[in-house]
């Protein structure tokens, strides 16, 4: 009621005091407002003595329910006196409980305590008797089980009181650790005497002793120690350093030997070491391999006088790679001077740079697949025993096992220790420093050869000259020596450098060539001269023809050989793939340079030759005929022949000493050149209507565009019709089409047969 009564009620403190009514209007506006606020109150009061009714009904029904309640709250009450006594009885029994348990925990601990002092008291009274007796093996078993033991333990003051005893009076710890380092003198001892004995038996025995006494880092170096004794003992090459196989048998050698050592030892060393342990076995092992390696390549160095040649080379400039101001017509047969650096020289000392740098990199690709299955067996045979007559072996043999295959893996830190190594940098800096700047000036020394020693094939068909396959054979064997050295980033750097030999030594060099041809030709220069000079120009265009097609041949066999993957690694296929593909890019230069030779040729010989052709062919002709002249026309054939016989005439030269796709290109350029004229040769003729026209648009079909053949299999006369220049042809059976409807309206059947036989 009280909610009900203060919402109407609230305005009166909104309203002005009676005081300040001082109008009409204010007075009657107030009082109406009284009037509403007395009209709202009446209301809200009849609403409320109306909804009474259902409050006292709900009131009546909770009086009902009052003895229910009383009974419950007196149910309820009975059994929580009854609960409370058996809880108070259980939380006074389970105390009790828990009392009983901590102390039965702590007997069990104490009497835990008292069996591991007691064991490692027994441990220790029983290690240095077996010390004593040399017995290596139960001695390392009871410190062993001492060790095992909790630190709490061996360090409690429980046992600093019950373990000493006369002949053990220090502290068990002091007392464990002198027997530990005592023993680790007797193995390493031991272990060293066997190795140099070659006692393999003796050199297992103590192998496995050190991991077991928490010597294991200092059995690995032992060990280690042990490996790279092996890998000095080796024996050198038999051969002089003067043979060209002397370093790469002596870093073959060596190689295999450490593989055979990791593919020998790594299962015995991981079943007593655990897995991956092998890894600082390795790391010690490049260290040696670092330093044999260094020797050799510094020998090599100073036996091969690298620095020397290298000094040479860069002084050496090729005649054939300078542009000439002179007509070069013929090839020069000029011999180097006595003070150029052989190049059968420098080929040998970078195919052992090569060899040396791609034996390096079989090697470290060995070593990084063990290393990553290292990483994958992890956790699968760390726990595998090995029996105890299995042994450390002794190497024997150079025979290597050839590094398993797998899907490739991201580089991890346990291969680090590989391509962090001073081998890996020797290597890299060998082939940066001397191998791709000899195998560069060694391919222009070979393509500037193959420039000066051109002859020309005349056992090929059309000719060409003995540059392209002599040049091509040597890009092959560099390619493939490039990739045999196993290097992805000295692969692209190098393939880069001899992309521009080929694009600037011997692509640009045929270009000057063909540039020298004409560039001084005279005016009164003799037929004889004309066609030597014509037949040199058309072998070069030859020439560039057939090295396009090598150049594509040459990627494409390198690519699908087995070269790629057996020489790197997966991860790194693809990126040396791409930098071979990359010498597909000068296939298009060659065809370029290719286009504007054949263009050059056709406008300087055939051009102005093609001014006078069709008025030549057309000459003295008339179309004005009537019945008499149509027949001796038809009968002479005076233009097909003139026609014939000119264009074998032009075309002499060129068809049987161009390569196929050359003579297209060539012929393609000529119809381009000689088409429009002739149709608006024909057009413009005069001609009577019942004769002159057919006979004329007949003429103008005769050539028609036959199969696509090889132009040195079609007849003598005949003209090949090829690639681009096929779409000009379809416009002329239309005109002749166009010849034989107006004789069919105006001649005779006769007539009409005739011109519907020659069209």
């Amino acid at each position: 009621m009280n909610g009900t009564a203060e919402s109407p009620l609230t305005p009166l403190t909104q309203r002005p005091p009676p005081s300040t009514l001082t109008t009409l209007p204010q007075i009657l506006s107030a009082l109406s407002s009284l009037e509403s606020e007395e009209a709202e109150l009446s209301n809200s009061l009849s609403a409320l003595l109306t909804d009474r009714e259902p409050i006292l009904n709900s009131l009546a029904r909770l009086q009902t329910l009052l003895p229910h309640v009383d009974e419950l709250y007196t149910e309820a009450s009975m059994l929580s006196r009854r609960v409370s006594a058996t809880a108070r009885t259980a939380e006074r029994v389970g105390g009790r409980v828990r009392t009983l348990d901590e102390e039965m925990r702590r007997v069990r601990e104490a009497s835990d305590r008292v069996q591991q002092v007691m064991e490692l008291k027994s441990s220790l009274a029983a290690l240095q008797p077996s010390i004593d007796a040399q017995d290596w093996e139960s001695a390392t078993r009871h410190c062993a089980r001492a060790m095992a033991l909790p630190d709490g333990v061996i360090n409690g003051a429980f046992a600093e009181t019950a373990v000493p005893s006369s002949e053990n009076p220090l502290h068990p710890a002091q007392t464990l650790d002198e027997a530990r380092k005592h023993l680790l003198q007797v193995f390493k001892r031991q272990f060293t005497e066997a190795t140099k004995a070659r006692d393999a038996v003796a050199t297992t025995r103590f192998f496995k002793l050190f991991p077991v006494i928490g010597w294991e880092a200092e059995g690995l170096e032992a060990y280690a120690s042990f490996i790279v004794d092996l890998v000095k003992v080796r024996p050198p090459a038999s051969a002089q350093t003067s043979s060209p196989l002397y370093y790469i048998t002596a870093l073959t050698a060596l190689f295999e030997s450490i593989a055979m050592i990791v593919d020998q030892h790594q299962p015995v060393v991981e079943s007593y070491y655990g897995t991956g342990k092998m890894a600082s076995v390795i790391t010690r092992l490049l260290q040696e391999c670092d330093r044999v390696c260094k020797g050799l390549i510094d020998g090599w160095e100073e036996e091969r006088a690298m620095k020397r040649k290298l000094a040479d080379v860069a002084n050496v400039n090729f005649p054939s790679a300078v542009p000439s101001p002179t007509v070069a017509r013929r090839p020069t047969m000029g011999p180097p001077s006595e003070d150029d650096v052989n190049p059968r020289d420098i080929d040998k000392v970078i195919s052992e740079a090569a060899g040396m740098a791609g034996r390096w990199n079989l090697f470290k690709r060995f070593l990084s697949d063990r290393l990553k299955n290292d990483n994958e067996d992890e956790g699968e045979n760390s726990g595998t025993p090995v029996p105890d007559h299995e042994e450390v072996s002794m190497p024997t043999s150079t025979e290597t096992r050839k590094p398993p295959d797998g899907p490739p893996h991201p580089v991890s830190e346990e291969l680090e220790a590989v391509e962090s190594s001073a081998c890996n940098k020797l290597f890299e800096d060998l082939l940066s420093t001397y191998y791709t700047p000899l195998e560069v000036w060694y391919t222009r020394s070979a393509v500037d050869k193959a420039h000066r020693l051109s002859t020309p094939d005349t056992s090929s068909s059309p000719t060409t000259t003995t540059t392209p396959d002599d040049a091509f054979y040597i890009f092959k064997v560099v390619l493939s020596r490039l990739l045999s050295t196993g290097a992805p980033r000295v692969v692209e750097r190098t393939a880069a450098a001899l992309r521009s030999v080929i694009e600037n030594d011997y692509a640009g060099t045929i270009r000057r060539k063909m540039d020298d041809v004409y560039r001084n030709a005279g005016v009164g220069r003799g037929e004889k001269a004309e066609r030597e000079s014509r037949a040199v120009f058309i072998i070069l265009l030859n020439d560039l023809e057939i090295s396009a097609s090598h150049m594509d041949r040459l990627v494409k066999d390198l690519l699908a050989a087995s070269l790629i993957p057996q020489s790197f690694p997966a991860e790194e296929v693809e990126a040396v793939r791409t930098s071979i593909s990359s010498f597909s890019s000068i296939v298009p230069k060659f065809q370029s340079i290719l286009r504007v030779g054949v263009e050059q040729l056709f406008n300087q010989l055939l051009r102005p030759k093609l001014r006078t052709f069709l008025t030549d062919v057309y000459k003295d002709m008339s179309y004005v005929l009537d019945d008499d002249a149509y027949a001796a026309a038809e009968y002479q054939d005076v233009t097909r022949k003139r026609f014939i016989k000119a264009w074998e005439g032009l075309v002499d030269g060129y068809k049987d000493t161009l390569t196929e796709n050359n003579y297209r290109l060539f012929f393609g350029l000529a119809l381009d050149v000689l088409i429009r004229p002739w149709e608006k040769l024909v057009l413009g003729q005069k001609y009577n209507e019942v004769d002159g026209a057919p006979v004329l648009f007949i003429q103008f079909s005769l050539v028609k565009p036959p199969s696509p053949l090889s132009h040195s299999s079609v007849p003598s006369g005949s003209i090949v019709i090829c690639g681009r220049s096929r779409r000009i042809f379809p416009r002329k059976p239309p005109l002749a089409t166009c010849a034989t409807s107006l004789c069919d309206s105006s001649r005779s059947p006769r007539y009409s047969t005739s011109i519907r036989k020659r069209t």
